[in-house]
């Protein structure tokens, strides 16, 4: 049973300007070293980072705030390239709260062409 959907659109632009200490305090180290490993496109790494956490926020029906920090959601790589989320803190507590301590599989979809990122986000109940 889906128990939420978050989805969101992002400039990728929006990010070229923002200071070493300002992307340090939004993204987890794992984020940055991977955009910088594609310094080329690493506005448009962070962006699609940032789309997948709003998407995230939005289908736990939360955001940022006092319960949830900007690291308690994060996008890993597994071996393939495949992005997946790290859920931890306050927003795994929002997850356990939404799925009612039953067992979820959380399913993220990047997609970014030109300047825009976008993210999906499901919550499966299972």
């Amino acid at each position: 049973m889906i128990v939420g959907i978050g989805i969101d659109l992002v400039e990728c632009g929006r990010f070229l300007d923002w200071s070493a200490f300002k992307k340090q305090r939004i993204f987890t180290k794992k984020e940055l070293e991977y955009a910088d490993n594609d310094s080329a496109n690493a506005e448009k790494h962070l962006a699609n980072c940032w789309a997948a956490r709003e998407a995230c926020l939005k289908a736990l029906g939360t955001g940022f705030g006092d319960d949830i920090s900007f690291s308690d959601v994060s996008v890993v790589h597994d071996d393939a390239g495949r992005p997946e989320l790290l859920i931890a803190g306050g927003a795994r507590a929002a997850l356990k709260d939404l799925a009612g301590g039953a067992d979820v599989a959380v399913h993220l979809s990047i997609t970014d062409q030109d300047d825009y990122s976008a993210a999906m986000v499901v919550i499966e109940k299972m």
